[in-house]
């Protein structure tokens, strides 16, 4: 069965079912059942590979013994079990003592998952459709899921609410590519979405690894935290078919409810890539847990405080995507670049075209790439441009990560090195951009602008053209009036 259709056979059964409404709860409902079955395979591979390995579910719960046989329960013994058994006993791993690293990641999964389907009988029908089509211990199937991944993000963004934005895999790729992380360090996304900076950092780190201990470290050091159950049950999920079996450090959580002081050493991070959410406003009395210079509800803003909080000292390094927005606003946009530029060294401010993230929306957006231990001396500006005969993106011509190639052979390597004033590259100094108040909106001083001439010039130029018309429109009139005296 082709990835297309097994999607739309999983969501035309759903259809069927008076519980579920709408396209974010068919989505949800799907994604924890495949979470449950790749879980299941991957606890058959673990009890293979993990000396004493043992299941934090109780034998009744495990897919395998209440999903797997399509002749099992249905109907109304089926709804029960999922709903007064099954969902009860995941749900309590969250806090449960005891529990293993495994289990809690499945608690904290199903903490606020929900069971939508009514029929037993249409879920089984979901269930068997998913058993028979899908084995997550075949590398066939594992390489589909990331086709399904994709497919169920795509129908996840038609569904989504506004300010909820997926970063293109092209962004991520290229991000990751000139952060270049190395084994050892910790990586951290604060509002990680569905995990595709960390996939993408972990797809960078896999071509280092050498040993069973290299292995341990990667699975150690990638760190992700998202508010949102639905996004959450995805990050984890496509943290454990990226080789992070126990991805305990993908936690359920709203980073900005912690306070800013409270963050203390042990929390800083040596890398942080992310795209924070924007355009949103934080629920009220969440800006209490900054220092009064940093505070309002908009979440880039507070996201970019706790960004630069984060930072190891001297070697922690960022890159974060932001709206044009946070380049020309002013208030605590002022307050947070004026410390970028004082503190930290913002080396390279990549301008991305409008459309880059179409068609969920048309904000044009930024790429800010910046170290700690500044201060800045100067900012390098990089406008990228759209591809020959484009004149924006769209869902079906989209950026690619070839695009980036402009901008990495510019790049200069990791030291930056000899890097060159072209027709998209500019750099302006610190002190300039004080001087702006720390405006960072600064255009492309070589793109060729129409020379607008005298406003004299123009009413003559204006008024020739005026009498030039009427010339020929009297002339017109002319020639039609001696064609209909011709006529009588």
């Amino acid at each position: 069965m082709s990835l297309t259709t097994l999607i739309k056979s999983i969501q035309d059964i759903m259809r069927k079912d008076v519980g579920v409404d709408g396209d974010a709860q068919r989505i949800s409902q799907m994604v924890w059942l495949i979470f449950l079955k790749i879980f299941d395979d991957k606890e058959q591979e673990w009890q293979l590979t993990v000396p004493g390995y043992q299941s934090p579910l109780p034998s009744r719960f495990r897919w395998s013994n209440w999903a797997k046989d399509p002749e099992g329960m249905t109907g109304e013994e089926l709804i029960d079990f999922v709903n007064n058994d099954l969902f009860p006993a995941l749900k309590s791993l969250a806090s449960k003592a005891g529990v293993s690293p495994h289990g809690k990641v499945v608690g904290s999964v199903f903490e606020d998952a929900y069971n939508y389907m009514k029929s037993g009988t249409l879920l089984r029908q979901v269930i068997n459709t998913i058993e028979e089509d899908l084995d997550f211990n075949s590398s066939k199937d594992r390489h589909l899921f990331n086709d399904i991944y994709e497919k169920i993000l795509s129908d996840l963004q038609s569904a989504g609410n506004a300010g909820e934005y997926y970063t293109p895999r092209a962004v991520t790729q290229f991000m990751v590519d000139m952060i270049d992380p190395k084994l050892g360090e910790t990586i951290l996304d604060p509002a990680c979405g569905t995990g595709g900076f960390l996939t993408c950092a972990i797809e960078h780190l896999n071509k280092q690894i050498k040993t069973a201990d290299d292995r341990k470290r990667l699975q150690e050091t990638i760190h992700g935290v998202e508010k949102k159950p639905l996004p959450h049950m995805l990050a984890t999920t496509n943290m454990m078919l990226h080789g992070i079996d126990v991805p305990t450090h993908i936690r359920h959580d709203n980073t900005l409810s912690r306070p800013l002081k409270d963050y203390g050493p042990k929390d800083r991070v040596d890398i942080i890539l992310t795209n924070p959410p924007f355009g949103g406003m934080e629920e009220d009395g969440i800006e209490q847990n900054f220092p009064r210079k940093y505070r309002t509800r908009e979440t880039a803003d507070l996201f970019m405080a706790l960004i630069m909080h984060l930072l190891k000292h001297d070697t922690g390094r960022a890159a974060v995507v932001l709206p044009d927005g946070f380049l020309f606003g002013e208030g605590v946009k002022t307050t947070l670049k004026r410390e970028l530029l004082e503190e930290f060294n913002l080396h390279t401010i990549v301008r991305l075209p409008k459309g880059v993230f179409a068609p969920y929306t048309s904000i044009a957006t930024n790429i800010l790439f910046f170290e700690k231990g500044g201060p800045t001396k100067e900012v390098w500006f990089f406008e990228h441009p759209y591809p020959e005969g484009y004149k924006s993106y769209s869902k079906s011509k989209p950026l690619r990560i070839e695009e980036f190639e402009l901008e990495k052979a510019w790049w200069g390597g990791p030291a930056r090195k000899g890097r060159k004033t072209t027709e998209h590259a500019w750099k302006v100094s610190a002190k300039e951009l004080a001087e702006r108040n720390y405006n960072l909106d600064c255009k492309n001083p070589h793109e060729v602008e129409e020379a607008l001439a005298d406003p004299e010039e123009l009413m003559a130029e204006y008024q020739t053209i005026v009498r030039e018309l009427e010339a020929a429109q009297a002339a017109l009139k002319n020639e039609l009036t001696a064609c209909l005296r011709g006529k009588a």
